[in-house]
């Protein structure tokens, strides 16, 4: 049996999607929709005020600093493994 949400949950769902940085399946799973469900509600919004303009800027920076940090990570990993590879060199 289905649930029937209400307008103001759907434009929170959108905005909380678009906005969060997390995945749209890691979105819907904490608010209890189905992924297919939320990216209805999304496409249908997707052209409206949901998400101000400030938000959506704001969602793209944090997204780039994720990626940025993620590959910061990995390259500081690359490098201890060397350190640990050159320093079991010394004789």
């Amino acid at each position: 049996m289905s649930t029937v949400r209400t307008d103001e949950f759907r434009k929170d769902a959108v905005r909380i999607a678009l906005t969060s940085g997390l995945s749209r399946r890691q979105v819907a799973d904490d608010l209890g929709v189905g992924l297919s469900t939320l990216n209805k509600w999304v496409n249908a919004q997707r052209d409206t005020d949901v998400v101000s303009p400030e938000d959506r800027e704001l969602a793209r920076e944090n997204e780039r600093l994720r990626r940025e940090i993620r590959i910061l990570k990995e390259e500081r990993d690359i490098l201890r493994k060397a350190t640990r590879f050159f320093a079991s060199l010394k004789p």
